[in-house]
């Protein structure tokens, strides 16, 4: 008798061209307006994350660059530097409608809001803001825009402009970094959902993310030194986070990959700022 193997394989993973894989992160990442793509039977289902998001440094210079033209065009007319920030900030938030904010705001609501995993995750989950969220968002809008202000008033209006390109790659490479390396803490949560990166889809991504940032500093005249402190401290926070949700409840989701994005994108302002202070600049 014959016996038949009933039980079913993970599929290997496609590998989608660059094009589409750049749309798929277009699409998750921002609420920049994405057609149907070639070949795509449903264009609001789950994008799969195993290889996809090797693309994801294309994906986050094209959602970076309207804030970032922006900063260019207040900067170069006279703008004050808390202006130009928080125009830059607006247009940023406007295009990815708050994505990575809301993850921000739900991990320090869940992670110091609640004293068990369960609650914690409980907590994140729930739509409401409180306490610790607020003060989360109103300290990183805070950040972001006084390091984006002293960067313009040190460097001029291409240096701001720049850094916000420059954050823009490494920042989500960093939450993508902390998808593949991390067990999901939901099972049926929207990180576990969108599958575990490979890990050649996530040396890809930080690989481009290090060369279109390294490209753009250098073209900007931004310091060597800013950048790789701001890589080294937006790789610090990114652990510190994940060793600490890993901790409470029990591995990563969504918003704590939303959450490495913005600890990630102050981290390197902070960076570039620095080393502006040291040159003088």
């Amino acid at each position: 008798m014959v016996e038949v193997d009933t039980t079913t394989e993970t599929p290997p993973p496609s590998w989608p061209g660059w094009p589409i894989a750049t749309a798929i992160c277009l699409r998750f990442y921002s609420r920049l307006p994405v057609p149907q793509l070639p070949g795509e039977a449903d264009s609001h289902a789950i994008p799969d994350f195993r290889t996809v998001p090797r693309a994801l440094p294309f994906a986050a210079l094209i959602i970076a660059l309207p804030a970032a033209l922006v900063a260019l065009a207040a900067g170069l007319a006279g703008l004050s530097g808390m202006v130009v920030a928080g125009l830059a900030l607006t247009v940023l938030v406007l295009t990815t409608g708050a994505f990575h904010e809301d993850g921000l705001a739900d991990t320090a609501d869940g992670l110091f809001g609640g004293h068990t995993p369960e609650r914690r995750l409980e907590i994140m989950k729930d739509s409401r803001v409180g306490s610790y969220g607020a003060l989360a968002l109103g300290l990183s809008l805070l950040l972001r825009a006084s390091l984006l202000a002293m960067i313009l008033d040190r460097s001029g209006a291409w240096a701001a402009s720049a850094a916000v390109l420059v954050a823009a790659p490494w920042s989500r490479a960093e939450g993508l970094f902390l998808l593949a390396t991390q067990p999901a803490a939901r099972s049926g949560g929207a990180s576990a959902s969108v599958g575990q990166p490979t890990d050649l889809t996530a040396r890809i991504a930080l690989a481009l993310s290090l060369l279109l940032a390294s490209g753009i500093t250098l073209a900007a005249h931004l310091p060597v030194t800013g950048l790789l402190l701001g890589f080294a401290l937006a790789h610090g926070v990114a652990a510190v986070l994940s060793r600490l949700a890993r901790r409470l409840i029990g591995g990563q989701t969504g918003d704590i990959l939303g959450a490495a994005q913005q600890l990630a994108e102050i981290a390197i302002y902070l960076g570039l700022a620095l080393a502006l202070g040291w040159t003088g600049r």
